[in-house]
């Protein structure tokens, strides 16, 4: 196990569509009959064989030493019921098999009821993470990402950090 030398606190931010645009879009309910979106069109499930499922998560407290990216497909993630959960983010400025997200860049944001995100290909993101005991999320990404488009780097290993999400 790696020896953490640095807890890094990060204030989880609202989430609005300007302050993520830069890694992804925030897709809220739309009134049926609504015609097609700009925002609709950054999901890209184009290198594979697309995958929406109910996924089922527990004990995700707030804080983490690993941050992931996907670089062949967008995912769009939607807490059921629309309970309070937190996703941290990186830009995908390098999208280079040796790139690493710079610790500086990272932001958290705190997502709130029936809104959903889609990353970015390539953007780097930890969580969902979330205060209750059990969350159910909606997840839309290719059928092998957790396979063979999973590139995580530990900040732990890598650089002795921890994050802890400050959601007060």
């Amino acid at each position: 196990m790696a020896e953490i030398t640095e807890i890094l606190h990060l204030k989880a931010e609202t989430l609005t569509p300007e302050g993520f645009e830069k890694f992804g879009v925030v897709l809220e309910a739309l009134e049926d009959g609504t015609p097609f979106t700009a925002d609709e069109a950054v999901l890209d499930l184009s290198e594979g064989t697309p995958r929406f499922y109910l996924m089922s998560l527990e004990d995700k407290p707030l804080e983490f030493t690993r941050i992931t990216r996907h670089l062949h497909t967008t995912q769009t993630l939607l807490a059921l019921g629309g309970a309070e959960w937190f996703i941290a983010v990186a830009p995908a400025d390098d999208l280079s098999d040796t790139a690493v997200p710079a610790l500086h860049d990272i932001r958290v944001f705190r997502i709130v009821g029936e809104t959903a995100i889609t990353l970015r290909k390539g953007t780097w993101h930890s969580g969902p993470y979330f205060r209750a005991q059990k969350l159910n999320f909606a997840n839309i990404e290719l059928a092998d990402t957790n396979v063979v488009d999973h590139h995580t780097y530990r900040l732990d290993e890598s650089i002795g950090v921890r994050v802890v999400i400050d959601a007060a």
